[in-house]
This record gives C-alpha cells, structure tokens and sequence, in this order.
C-alpha cells in the first residue's frame, strides 16, 4: 500500500509542475517583444472564424429558440483527417460561409449526453441541423445510408443545399 501512495504522490507532483511549467512559459512570452503572438484558440476552431459561434450545446439550444434561427452542429475531432479535411473546405467556401451566418452555430469536439445530436452513431465528422422549435431535423441528410449525417469535402455542395433546405422549410413552417 506504500508503494501505491507513493506512485500516486510522484504523479501529482508530475502533474504540479507541468502546470507550473505552463503558467512560467506564458508569463516569459508576456514580456519579449520578439515572441509571434499566438492567436487564441477561436470558438470557430477553424470553421469560420468571422462567423459568430456558440460555446456549448445549451447556449446554441437556447439561442435558435429565442432567435427563431435554425441551429447548425458539427461534430469533428481535430486528429481526424475526414473532419480536417471538411473543415478546409467549409471554411474556403464563400457561399456556404454568407449562409452559416443565417444559422446560430456550434462544432463540438466531444459528445454531449444527448442522444438525439447521435441519431445513428457518434462518428465525426457529422452535421445535424435541429429547427428553433429543438426538434432534431431527420430528414436533412447527406447521402451515405450508414452514416445520414456525414458529409466529405465532396459533398459541400450537398451540404450547402441541405443549409437552405434547413431554412427554406423554416420559413413555410413559421
């Protein structure tokens, strides 16, 4: 049982002074001039950093219904090759980049405990499009029957068409 607590205490002070580590190394880049401000991590991660991007999936919800806007979800894993690679062309998309606009929007890099944002599976990267009444809209899909939400960069004109579909149908509905 010594041993163990022993270990647990070695790891705890590993752990200390990585974070001390962390807070020195920013306090030194406060000072030189010389060092490239980095640029913080944006809310967009990538997917449209002039876009106005929600932080969490209760914020987004509650956003869409006070704003009557339908809510656009990505799901993506930054070390995914799929999700980097929709990313870019989402991102260099004029067209879809002017519609995001119309939607409030959340990308996620985890999953939330709700079950209707994983319909068919959790896999990434995966776009779901929820109307302002919250309903999950099932019926907006990309084009491979395994997986409904998924799209690759292939598929961007799909899912350009698929944002005014998601607000296209809000209108009639309204």
């Amino acid at each position: 049982a010594m041993e163990k607590s022993y270990v647990s205490m070695l790891l705890l002070l590993i752990v200390i002074s990585c974070a001390l580590a962390k807070d020195a190394g920013k306090k030194d880049t406060k000072d030189t001039t010389t060092a490239k401000p980095k640029l913080p991590q944006t809310l967009s991660r990538g997917w449209g950093d002039q876009l106005i991007w929600t932080q969490t999936y209760e914020e987004a919800l509650f956003r869409a219904k006070h704003s009557q806007k339908p809510l656009m979800i990505i799901h993506h894993l930054e070390d995914c090759p799929h999700s980097q690679a929709l990313k870019k062309v989402f991102a260099e998309h004029k067209d879809i980049q002017k519609l995001a606009e119309k939607f409030i929007l959340l990308n996620l890099v985890y999953e939330t405990t709700d079950k209707n944002l994983a319909p068919d599976g959790q896999y990434v990267p995966r776009v779901l499009f929820i109307d302002p009444s919250l309903t999950v809209r099932a019926d907006i899909t990309g084009r491979y029957s395994n997986r409904l939400y998924a799209y690759e960069p292939s598929d961007i004109s799909l899912l350009y068409s698929n944002m005014q579909k998601a607000l296209k149908l809000l209108k009639t509905e309204l």
